[in-house]
């Protein structure tokens, strides 16, 4: 049986990188997609692999990429790889950028959504506190949190302005709901 894919989007701020974290590791079943990103690996946050401009200009140009989009003047790809995984029967979860969705939906059968949303108070201190943008950067996220998903996209909402761990069992729920990863007992939601 081929996995699935479960694409994670929301604001800048909203915990994304946290959550699937946290879900990989209550359900063995799942694993995260390392992102290429036109950032130092340096920079920390999420564990991906940070590349030049022109390197991963001449990988997209190369197809290396399933999916690959601009934001906040970074670039951002998921390897083609990623595909092979699925076929493999491997469960993935990715942070996904809104955008890019259409396109994950078309490339990749079964793929799900996961929204995740906070306040933008919360969003504010969040960003805030991972040190990564000054003000200025910091309020153009904030200004974009609101921007609707593309249409056609139905994504599996869940409100992250709480505990984790209350994050963590709806993210588990929906994942039983669709059968991601459900195969094993451990993890399980009760």
């Amino acid at each position: 049986m081929a996995g699935k894919l479960l694409g994670v989007v929301g604001p800048s701020g909203v915990g994304k990188d946290s959550v699937m974290q946290a879900v990989a590791e209550a359900r063995p079943g799942i694993a995260l997609v390392r992102r290429v990103i036109t950032r130092p690996t340096e920079a920390g946050g999420e564990d991906f692999e940070g590349t030049t401009e022109a390197d991963f200009a001449a990988r997209a140009a190369a197809g290396e990429f399933l999916l690959s989009w601009q934001a906040h003047g970074l670039n951002y790809g998921v390897p083609r790889a990623v595909l092979d995984q699925l076929a493999a029967g491997q469960h993935l979860l990715v942070n996904l950028s809104r955008g890019v969705l259409p396109e994950a939906q078309r490339r990749v059968p079964g793929f799900a959504c996961l929204l995740l949303s906070a306040p933008l108070p919360v969003l504010a201190e969040r960003l805030a506190a991972r040190g990564r943008e000054d003000a200025a950067e910091i309020e153009r996220r904030l200004a974009r949190a609101g921007f609707a998903l593309p249409e056609g996209v139905v994504p599996h909402e869940v409100d992250n302005s709480g505990a984790l761990d209350d994050t963590v069992r709806a993210v588990l729920q929906i994942l039983d709901a669709q059968q991601i990863g459900a195969d094993a007992d451990m993890g399980h939601v009760k």
